[in-house]
This record gives C-alpha cells, sequence and structure tokens, in this order.
C-alpha cells in the first residue's frame, strides 16, 4: 500500500493566522473564546469570533475581494498560506469539509447556500483542475476529509490533495445547539465534572497531503469511519462505533493501543459525547494516554474542529509538549482517563485524534511521526 504523509499545513483562528501564532498562545494556557453581548438571538454567551480586524486584514489581500463570502475570504486566506499553484494539475486533489458552509446566505437564495457552489469558487480561486469533494458529516468532517483524501491516494487516483476544513458562526448554528439544550452560557469544561455543554466557534484548517515525505512529515498510518447509527444526535452510551474505529485505525497501522502516546479527543463538554469518548478509551485499555480537548481554547467549530485539532495535534508532536485540557479540574466521567491538567511534556510518535459527530458518526485517523533526514 502507498505511504501517504502530511507535509505542509495552516490555521486560521481567533488568536490569529499561522500555527506558531496560536500555538504561543496555546502554550500559555490562553483561549479564543470569549464573552459574546449580542449575535443574532442570543445574548450573553462564549464563542470563538475571528475578530473583525484580522478579517479586514485578510479581506485586503485576496484579488476580487468583493466576489467572495466571508467565510470564503477565510478559507482562501488559510489554504493560500500552502497551495504551491505552480504544481496544481489533473493529478491534485481538492476536498473540503464544512458543516454548514455558506449557511448565512440562505436568506438571499438556496443557490448562495450551495456547498457545492461554495466549494467551486474555492477551488476555482486557485486554479484546482479537478472537481471539489466536498465532506459535510456533521463534526466528523474535518477528520474524515483527510480520511478520503488518504485513500483516494491509495487508489492512485490523485498524487497529491488539498484538504481545507472550515466552518463560521452563524445564528443558525446557534440557535440550532442552543435549542438542543447542549450550550453552556459559561466557558466550556470538557471532561470536567462540572460541564454542562459546547461553546461554539470558527476557523479554518488545511493541510496537503502526497506521497512524498518531507522534512516534518506526519505518516497516516491507520484510519476508520464508522457510524453507530444511535440516535439522531446522541452519541452510543458504550462509544461502539468510536470503538470499532479505533480498532480498525490500529489494525491498519499495524499496532497495538499500547503505542499511542497522545490522544486528541473530540471532547465537547457535553455530558454524553464526553462519557461515551472516555468508555471507548477504556474498553481499548487506553485510559493511561495523556488525553486532551481542545475546545476550550477554540470552541467547537464544527466541520473545522477536526482538522485544527490535527494540525495543532501534530505541532504538540514535534515539541514533545502535550497541552493541558482547558479549565479541567476534576474527572467527571464514570471511568478514569488521563486528562492532562498542566502542559506535559512527553515524547510523541504515535497520535490518535478522534472526532464524533450528530448522527452517530464516528471518525479517527493515527499519524507517526517521520524522523528527519
Amino acid at each position: 500500500m502507498e505511504k501517504v504523509y502530511i507535509n505542509r499545513s495552516n490555521i486560521l483562528t481567533p488568536f490569529g493566522l499561522s500555527v506558531e501564532t496560536n500555538w504561543e498562545q496555546l502554550v500559555l494556557g490562553n483561549s479564543a473564546v470569549s464573552k459574546i453581548d449580542s449575535f443574532g438571538h442570543l445574548k450573553n454567551f462564549y464563542a470563538g469570533q475571528i475578530d473583525e480586524n484580522i478579517f479586514r486584514n485578510i479581506k485586503n489581500q485576496i484579488i476580487n475581494n468583493e466576489k467572495y463570502t466571508r467565510l470564503e475570504i477565510i478559507g482562501i486566506y488559510s489554504l493560500f498560506q500552502i497551495v504551491d499553484k505552480s504544481k496544481i494539475n489533473s493529478r491534485t486533489g481538492f476536498v473540503l469539509s464544512t458543516t454548514k458552509g455558506n449557511i448565512n446566505q440562505i436568506s438571499n437564495s438556496l443557490e448562495e447556500a450551495s456547498i457545492p457552489l461554495f466549494a467551486k469558487k474555492i477551488a476555482d480561486y486557485f486554479g484546482f483542475e479537478t472537481e471539489p469533494i466536498v465532506i459535510s458529516n456533521a463534526c466528523v468532517s474535518g477528520v474524515l476529509a483527510v480520511n478520503i483524501a488518504k485513500r483516494f491516494i491509495e487508489m492512485d487516483f490523485f498524487d497529491d490533495v488539498y484538504v481545507l476544513a472550515l466552518d463560521e458562526l452563524t445564528d443558525f448554528v446557534l440557535t440550532g445547539f442552543n435549542s438542543f439544550q447542549a450550550m453552556d452560557f459559561e466557558q466550556c469544561k470538557p471532561f470536567d465534572k462540572d460541564r454542562k455543554g459546547v461553546n461554539l466557534g470558527e476557523a479554518a484548517a488545511c493541510v496537503y497531503i502526497s506521497k512524498e515525505k518531507t522534512n516534518n512529515s506526519f505518516q497516516i498510518v491507520g484510519e476508520a469511519t464508522i457510524n453507530d447509527a444511535n440516535h439522531i444526535s446522541g452519541p452510543s452510551r458504550t462509544g461502539e462505533g468510536l470503538v470499532l474505529s479505533i480498532e480498525h485505525a490500529l489494525k491498519e497501522a499495524n499496532i497495538t493501543s499500547n503505542k499511542i502516546d497522545y490522544i486528541s479527543a473530540h471532547g465537547t463538554a457535553t455530558l454524553y459525547n464526553d462519557e461515551m469518548e472516555t468508555i471507548a478509551f477504556n474498553r481499548l485499555e487506553m485510559q493511561n494516554v495523556p488525553t486532551n480537548s481542545l475546545k476550550a481554547y477554540f470552541g467547537h467549530t464544527l466541520g473545522a474542529s477536526g482538522l485544527l485539532e490535527l494540525v495543532l495535534a501534530m505541532k504538540q508532536a514535534q515539541e514533545n509538549l502535550v497541552l493541558k485540557s482547558l479549565n479541567y479540574t476534576e474527572l467527571g466521567t464514570s471511568v478514569e482517563q488521563n486528562i492532562t491538567k498542566e502542559n506535559l511534556n512527553k515524547e510523541i510518535n504515535y497520535i490518535l485524534k478522534t472526532s464524533s459527530g450528530f448522527g452517530g458518526s464516528n471518525a479517527v485517523i493515527i499519524l507517526k511521526k517521520v524522523e528527519n533526514d
């Protein structure tokens, strides 16, 4: 089977426009989640929102920016940092992950809210010759997009693939999560005994995937996506789909669970998600593996979350530093899990990234750090 590597990455969040800028804030334990007085139908809640000054700076650097929506500009700018236009050809793929895309445009017309149109506009900006592949499967979309890109390369459909994941704060999404009574109106606390629900956020993240190994590459050694078909919004109480996904990924990677050095969990801070994840990890005897959630740093960025957190998992591995799970004080799940309370210096070679979403969807990926030549 062809080896596949993640070679380049970038993220755009309320912290700023690069992995390094974000990393500086994360190491200090700062959060991009802040109090928002009013947004659409909601008042006095916490979320991660990209500052208007940052957005104006981005917009001014995009050619013909009046043609693009706010979210399209955020995505184009993020991807622009890693794209080599001169090497895009008929063997280069483009995969876009989003949960809601331009849902804000639905009041204008259904066409303007179309996700395929949204993907095509971004693809055309860079001159991709192939049709964009859209992954929109709840909150597993970001991880699933990378898994799909890897499979296309293995099948020799593409030589290389750019993956972009993005979502923005909208009244539609905020009121939807609020109607589920899944939001915490204070700062969220993943895995903590006092957790009440999610904070939402917005971000873009992108990676370049190919057959070639470069310095600071990560090999995708295993992945899987399994739906437990449990409920329209609630996960399996026994973590069935997540357990099966991890088992399949471990089998493909040809390693056992004790080889995993760090788990980047989905960790939404809802009662059921965090409980389900820890049960799944325990079933696979991974309760002692250092585990964190980045949701309290950025909020839940929906279709961007899995890829955003994967990029930062790679950064943690490069630095051999597991970030603390922000706002975590005392375990609030029925089984034990090694949730990091402080930044932890640790050699990281194998990463497990998990993601779970509405409809019982689960997607996982295992990365191996590649030693530089």
